[in-house]
């Protein structure tokens, strides 16, 4: 499967009805009644306030694969992704799609948190984490993925989440647009023979990406945690795969990781699909850059600050923070450090070259601030995102 392959499925296949970031239970409600049609789709719990949980199987393979999206409620970009890829199954004209259908059975849970998707959080409506929920199980959501995953047996698991602005690939000034992780087992990280076949997958996937997106992945950290669905099931000795999409430039609304992440979905079925899997390529995978919490999403560097204690010289880091707003997601630019910060990138940098930084409202600069415009020698720069 081609990079060009997998761009003219997307091109072709694009669901039109989701984008930017806000998306719920009644978005994709629509869509689940029409792949009716073409696929199984059964309804296997419910969540804290009632609503259903669906799951849609697709394929009829031996190689079975369990997918799970917005796990947290706030992280939709997989959603979109996944909806994309129904839709090339749904058609199924390729011949490599013919294949992956007659080589996969894929069980698809889009959204295991409506509630949270709904109130556009991370949490549960009990404000629980169902990603830290793993071992307590103390929640209908976590207990609906377990008893799918007891049920289902699944060969491989992809664990479809969002990450934040704040990660580079390595400790570079580039984003990390996707990242991949495959779980750890044990408190020492060992590398055991069912890492190794996720790490195979994941390597074999981000070479086809790195053809696309250079250097702009990066790999999760691995630190061992039991309450972690991950790791749980990886510890149970299914393969899993960790997908996280991150920030490319100017893409706020992950229209473009959304791109990028339905080919690394959809080609990692097809690798597994297509390859007896020993985990014996699993070395590129140590090769891919950890990530680094080094950026900012705005940066305006040797910014001089007349009534701040520290230094009259300083960087001034801001950072959007996500608002549910009138069903929309707004973009609220607030000052999130103050200080030497030269070792940190910004996807967006201003120097202020020693001049005075004010603000339009004259008041004084400091953390937690809210800003929407800043004045630096004279010339105004808008912070908001357009």
């Amino acid at each position: 499967m081609t990079s060009s392959l997998l761009k003219n499925l997307f091109d072709l296949h694009k669901e039109s009805a989701l984008e930017n970031r806000y998306i719920h239970l009644e978005h994709i409600t629509p869509l689940i009644e029409n792949l009716k049609m073409s696929f199984q789709v059964d309804v296997i719990g419910h969540s804290v306030l009632g609503k259903p949980i669906h799951v849609i199987k697709i394929g009829t393979g031996p190689k079975k694969i369990l997918m799970w999206s917005q796990m947290h409620g706030n992280e939709s970009t997989t959603t979109k992704a996944v909806f994309d890829i129904c839709n090339v199954f749904n058609d199924g004209s390729n011949s490599i799609i013919k294949h992956i259908l007659e080589t996969c059975t894929m069980f698809l849970v889009p959204m295991l948190n409506p509630d949270g998707s709904k109130l556009y959080t991370r949490h549960n409506a009990n404000n629980v984490d169902l990603n830290r929920d793993a071992k307590n199980l103390s929640q209908p959501e976590s207990r609906v993925l377990r008893d799918l995953f007891q049920t289902f047996k699944p060969d491989y698991c992809f664990n479809l989440h969002g990450q934040r602005t704040i990660f580079g690939a390595g400790n570079t000034a580039n984003s990390a647009t996707l990242s991949f992780l495959s779980p750890a087992q044990d408190q020492a990280c060992s590398i055991t023979e069912t890492r190794k076949i996720a790490m195979e997958v994941i390597a074999a996937t981000n070479k086809v990406l790195q053809e696309q997106i250079p250097n702009q992945i990066g790999r999760y950290d691995d630190t061992y945690n039991d309450n972690c669905v991950g790791d749980t099931f990886q510890t149970l000795n299914c393969p899993t795969i960790l997908f996280e999409a991150g920030h490319f430039e100017n893409d706020y609304q992950r229209e473009i990781t959304r791109f990028y992440m339905f080919q690394a979905i959809l080609y990692s079925i097809y690798y597994i699909s297509a390859t007896r899997i020993t985990g014996e390529g699993f070395e590129p995978y140590l090769n891919i850059p950890e990530n680094f919490k080094n950026h900012f999403d705005v940066l305006i560097r040797q910014a001089k600050i007349i009534k701040h204690p520290e230094a009259q010289v300083v960087d001034v880091a801001i950072q959007y923070q996500e608002i549910l707003k009138n069903n929309t997601i707004e973009f609220v630019a607030k000052v999130e450090k103050i200080g030497d910060l030269s070792t940190y990138f910004g996807h967006r940098e201003l120097s202020a070259e020693g001049f005075e930084l004010v603000l339009e409202n004259g008041l004084n600069i400091t953390e937690g601030l809210e800003v929407e415009y800043v004045i630096i020698d004279s010339v105004k720069y808008s912070i908001k995102l357009t």
